[in-house]
């Protein structure tokens, strides 16, 4: 069994105030084998820096201060010190795979398709589960079907709802522009954050490319590429990192 857990990062614009900013939807795909091993390891860093709570990737900001950000207080050498060794904790497993889909909202509006905010977030859901079910039939054998489950982030109630449908209409859709979810395992799960390790881990895969795109700056970008899914020939655009809508991205 392998888990995809997916959250985002950034705040897709508004039709009517399309901006040149990205939306990301990041994920982390985990083997049951490898999620008790991945949080023993962050559980002993947090342990050592005496981090109590949340990581969460804005908490990473020098000047984020709030009062529920367990790193309020460290300066921000030693907050880069434990981010850094973070995204080292997940390249050592060399098992787990990350994805993420880098959404253009300007020329996603221009798809017939794409009316809201909550349709930029479907689009780019899409592209990561796309990817969660190839990558599960790539690792499957001839009589050993390789299954997966997807674990979101809790956003509100109608945002919820709203993608569970969606999420369904994928895994029964038969569209010929939509993948065939034949290993995936029942609906989608929903948990808050602070209660999930692994949606920690898809925060700051989503962040570190958000910010590699948004502000060109790939610092955390550059840590997170080799977790990246890639092809047998070593490609990741495409399939570890999805531009989405395919045509017309800018």
């Amino acid at each position: 069994m392998h888990i995809l857990f997916v959250d985002e990062s950034g705040t897709p614009s508004k039709p009517d105030a399309v901006e040149k900013s990205y939306f990301v939807v990041g994920a982390a795909i985990v083997p049951e084998h490898s999620w008790h091993p991945l949080r023993d390891a962050l559980l002993g860093l947090k342990a050592r820096f005496g981090i109590r709570g949340e990581i969460k990737w804005r908490y990473f900001a020098p000047g984020n201060d709030e009062s529920r950000n367990p790193m309020r207080g460290l300066d921000a050498a030693t907050r880069n010190e434990i981010r850094s060794a973070i995204y080292k904790i997940v390249a050592k497993d060399k098992s787990i795979r990350t994805l993420a889909a880098i959404c253009s909202p300007k020329a996603a509006y221009a798809l017939p398709h794409v009316e809201d905010q909550g349709d930029i977030y479907h689009l780019a859901y899409k592209a990561v589960t796309e990817r969660f079910q190839f990558h599960l039939q790539d690792i499957s054998a001839p009589g050993r079907r390789e299954l997966g489950i997807v674990v979101c982030d809790h956003r509100g109630t109608q945002d919820d709802k709203r993608l569970r449908a969606h999420h369904e209409k994928l895994l029964h859709s038969g569209a010929e522009f939509v993948a065939n979810y034949k290993n995936l395992v029942e609906g989608l799960f929903l948990q808050p954050s602070n209660l999930s390790i692994g949606i920690q881990i898809a925060d700051l895969v989503a962040g570190a490319v958000w910010r590699a795109y948004q502000k060109q700056d790939t610092q955390w970008f550059d840590l997170v590429k080799p977790t990246l899914r890639r092809s047998h020939t070593g490609e990741v655009n495409g399939y570890g990192l999805v531009k989405v809508p395919k045509f017309n991205w800018e």
